[in-house]
This record gives C-alpha cells, structure tokens and sequence, in this order.
C-alpha cells in the first residue's frame, strides 16, 4: 500500500484553460510559466544531484535530456510566444507546443529520433504538473511528507529507475499489466502499483491525496480516517510479517519432509543483487541484461558491459552467476535504434536470440564482456527466445570463437562457461528432449511461455483472464520440461513470476521442480511456505494434476494436500 498525492504524467488528459487571456492577465500569465518551468528545472536538477550506483550514468542521461528540452528556445521562446502574442493561458500553451513539437518527431523518418517525442511529453508534463500543483507553503509541507502516486496510461520500464529518488511511493496506470515488464520492474523498486484503472486520469487531479492498494488492485481517492487506520494497520502488519521473515535469512530451503530445494534470485539492479546476498540465495538464477540498453543514445562497449557483470559476480562472493544475454523486445522500450518499434508483431519477431545472431558484432560484446568477468567467479550464460538447437550450435560456436580470441589477447576467463536456454517458447518446450542435448542447463521463462502457449498478451488486461498458469496446457508443458531435464541429467530451474509467487509453490514442488528463481524481495516468503510443504505427498499428486480438465480441477486437486 502507499499514500501520497497524485501527480498526472500524462499532459494531454489535464483540464486546460482555453480561454483568452485579456491584455491585463499577460504578464501575471508570463510569469505563472516562468516559475512553472524553474520549477520543473529544479526538480530535475535535484534528482540529477542525488544519483548514484551503477544506474547513475543512464539515469542521469535521461534527466539531462530533458533538462536540455527546458533550455531549449524551440520549446520556451514558442511557449512565451503563445502567452504574449497569442493570449494562450500557460496550459494552453504548453499543450500546443507540445502538439506542435510532437508533430515534428514524429514525421521523422529515423525510428530513434521518432521515438524521443515521448521526451517531449514527459517534460511538457512536468512542466504541466508544477503549473496546476498548488504551491503554498502548506501545501507543499503536505506533498513533501506523503511523497507522490504517479497517475498515467502507462509507465515505460526505462523510466522507472529514478522515481524512488523523486520520492515516488506508488503508480497507477490506466493500462499495463501485472504481468508486463514495468509492473516487474515495480515489484523490484518496491513500489505498489495498480494496473488497468481506466478512469483514473478522468477521475483524479494534481494533489488529489490517495491510497492505493497494489495488492487488491484498489484506489481509494480523499481517503477516510477509516481508510487511513486500515493503511496504518497495514502497515504495522508488514513490519511484524518482516521481522519474522527475517529470522529465516540463514534458515536451509527445506521442505517439511527434508527434501533440500534452491532458491536463486531474479535480479537487474544492484540493490537486488545486494538483497539476494542478504536473504541467503543460492544465486543469481536470472540476471536481465537489459538495464544497460534502455533509453541510450549508443550502445554499451565491451568495457562498460564488463564492468556491469564482474561487479555483479563480486557482488555475489563466489555464488554462482546466470547472465541472460539481450532480451530487447516486445514490451521493453528502448532508444538504441535497434528498431524493434517498427514490428507489426515484436513478441513474434525479431527478439532474444533472433536479434542477437542477426547483430553477430553487438552479440559477440556482450559475450565477450560476460566471458571476462568469469574470471571472478562462477558464471553461467543463458540465452533467451529459444525455439531450436539451431539457434545454440549458432551461439555456442560464436562464444568458443570469443573464448579462443581472448585467451590470445591475453584475458583471462573461466575454463568452462556453462549455455543454457530460456524455455519460453512452446516449440522449445515441446521438444526439448532434443534440444536438451544441446545444452548446459535449462531455465523456464513462464511469463512468456503462458502467453505463447494461450494466445494470451500478458500486457492487454482485457485477456487478463485468459491468461492463467493455471491451464491444463501449461501444467502439462511444465511437467514435460521438468521431466526431459531429470531424464538428461540436466538442470532446469523456473524464473518466471510463478517462482516466486507462493501461491503456486506447492504445484512447482508437485510438478517436480527443485531450482526456483525470484525477485530476492519473494525469497524469504517462498522459503517459509516451502518449509510447510510435503514434497512427497505433493509429487504424488502430480498425476491427478495432469489429468485435470480445467483450473477448478488444478485447484480441488492442491486442496486435497492441504486438508
């Protein structure tokens, strides 16, 4: 839950003032978005000062943009020029420069300059929210303490990073899923977050105070002193729920009956990496490489990707490292020019390792970068969209042809590095006791093996019922992967967001499954419902599960082993 005041991102839904200024309003207007705009100059300049970490540089790229836009006399000689001349209200104003500059971006030819017209709309909403906040004394005294919900269509998951240090305590969108990259990403930064509101950006304004329940799903506008005791309670409930938690850090992932299960975390930031330490994983099971791609003018070289991996491989003390390779595509943005955008389909094209054999140079940096910092520590390379053993000869030959050059320059990398493939693919799940030899080990990626196997967009909330891991169809395919790797000798573990989701922990245990990966923040959550769960008993349950006819079946099933 979070409590805070809502700040609409989105311009184009303010209410705007369309009436003409009179000849004696100018100058007060004038100055009204002068000090709009200092404003928003400020916020950026203090975000842009308390940077830090690993993320410092691409944040800090993405707030000096925009500073760049509030300097830039196209946007603020024009947005004057409506005020003076034009008798535009401020609001007015901002959204006919908007409109008029947004025009212009987008009948660029060039994919990347196309995309930066979101820039424009973020700053113009900026600049937006600090024209109608209310701004007395008071009023900021209030917004300081309870930080601020953001209120928008949608989130790009590349500009979610520094919301925390802009004292952002909760998103709400319109749109989105709870499934999609950002809500993942949200559940990593810690922030609650309600997805599909659609009347949010009608119903709510700047300043409106709110309490959002990301649990429920639930959005309480001007909430009562009722409504305020439940936020307390609750949040009194989470410290004592944590503290007891916490005591199971050093705790054996053990299940009732002593049957020894490992829990890797899911990570992509270096506080996740730092969690994952704390709360006793067994590794890093899953380790999204994208971070170092989004919202960039130029591709990262082989030093910076390297600098990245070893921290994390030090970071982790000699546990043991899954570096997935690129994984642009579908519902993460990027500003690489890749040129991903321009797909009428990207969850079907060109993405994983479709993109990565297609750009042999920018897959052999990465490789390369991930091959150096073995030398500091057991490292492991997955490779993600895998739909054949095609796709890993391809990529095996490239990493020994990247291994073998520098060795020659001089570098020193590990002996062996283990490839496996993300199992996410139906194609893949389906025939894996053929590809399985061509393989290290095997993760499943059950986000996109759901909708694969339903035809189900995990993004579109108007199939949020159709999708379901739940269904008979991904069950089975689950217990065939899980089986195909015992009968190899071959490690498979789950990374999706079932893994760390205990209420599908006992049909994983049932199903076979030993090796979880999660977001370090589900670690102890999932230990602790593991230490009550029977493995025997749920593994003989396996058949039944696998004859069900539909989730009511799954369900009655599990039942049973809790009675």
């Amino acid at each position: 839950m979070a409590l805070g005041r809502a700040r609409l991102v989105q311009p184009s839904q303010y209410v705007i003032d369309e009436r003409p200024l009179d000849p004696e309003e100018v100058d007060a207007e004038a100055q009204r978005l002068q000090l709009a705009l200092d404003t928003a100059r400020t916020e950026l300049k203090s975000i842009r000062d308390k940077l830090h970490g690993a993320l410092a540089r691409e944040v800090g790229e993405f707030i000096d943009a925009h500073s760049l836009l509030l300097e830039d006399p196209e946007l603020t000689h024009g947005l004057f020029d409506l005020v003076r001349r034009g008798r535009y209200r401020a609001g007015a104003a901002l959204k006919l420069q908007r409109d008029r500059l947004a025009a212009v971006f987008e009948a660029m030819d060039d994919p990347y300059l196309r995309s930066r017209r979101e820039d424009i709309d973020h700053v113009i909403g900026r600049v937006q929210a600090a024209l109608t906040r209310d701004v007395t004394a008071a009023e900021r005294q209030i917004a300081s303490r309870v930080g601020t919900v953001l209120i928008g269509d949608a989130i790009a998951p590349a500009d979610m990073t520094h919301l925390p240090a802009q004292g952002v305590l909760g998103l709400v969108c319109t749109g989105s899923s709870p499934l999609g990259h950002s809500a993942i990403l949200a559940r990593s930064l810690r922030l609650p977050m309600v997805v599909g509101a659609h009347d949010a950006l009608a119903v709510l304004r700047d300043d409106d105070l709110v309490l959002i329940d990301g649990e429920r799903g639930q959005i309480v506008v001007h909430p009562t002193a009722q409504d305020l005791a439940r936020y307390r309670q609750q949040q009194r409930d989470a410290q004592r729920e944590g503290q007891r938690l916490a005591q199971l850090v050093h705790a054996e992932t053990r299940t009732r009956d002593g049957a020894d299960i490992r829990l890797h975390a899911n990570a992509e930031l270096p506080d996740e990496v730092a969690m994952a330490r704390h709360c006793g994983a067994a590794g890093i099971g899953l380790y999204r490489t994208e971070f170092l791609f989004l919202q960039r003018r130029e591709l990262p070289d082989e030093e910076e990707q390297f600098d990245a991996y070893r921290n994390l491989v030090l970071g982790m003390g000699g546990l043991p490292v899954t570096v997935r390779t690129l994984d642009l595509g579908a519902d993460k943005a990027h500003g690489t020019g890749l040129g991903l955008r321009e797909e009428e389909n990207p969850a079907l094209g060109v993405r994983g390792v479709r993109l990565a054999l297609r750009r042999p140079v920018l897959f052999a940096t990465q490789l390369r970068a991930i091959l150096r910092a073995s030398a500091y520590g057991p490292v492991r390379v997955l490779v993600p969209m895998v739909t054949g053993p095609e796709e890993i000869r391809a990529v095996r030959s490239l990493l020994q042809r990247c291994a073998r050059d520098l060795r020659s320059e001089g570098h020193e990398i590990a002996d062996q590095v283990e490839l496996g493939a993300m199992i996410e693919v139906p194609a893949a799940a389906i025939a894996l006791p053929s590809l399985i030899r061509h393989i290290d080990f095997a993760a499943i990626g059950t986000n996109d093996l759901v909708q694969y196997t339903l035809a189900a967009d995990r993004n579109n909330d108007a199939l949020s019922t159709l999708y379901d891991p739940l269904h008979p169809a991904v069950l089975r395919l689950l217990a065939g992967i899980l089986a195909s790797g015992a009968r190899a000798g071959k490690a498979v573990s789950l990374c999706g967001e079932m893994a760390g989701d205990t209420r599908h922990t006992a049909l994983l245990l049932a199903l076979g499954l030993t090796d979880f990966s999660m977001h370090p923040a589900s670690l102890l959550q999932v230990r602790d419902a593991l230490s009550r769960c029977d493995r025997g008993r749920l593994r003989a349950l396996a058949p039944r599960l696998l004859r069900a006819a539909d989730r009511a079946g799954i369900e009655r099933v599990l039942a049973r082993a809790d009675a």
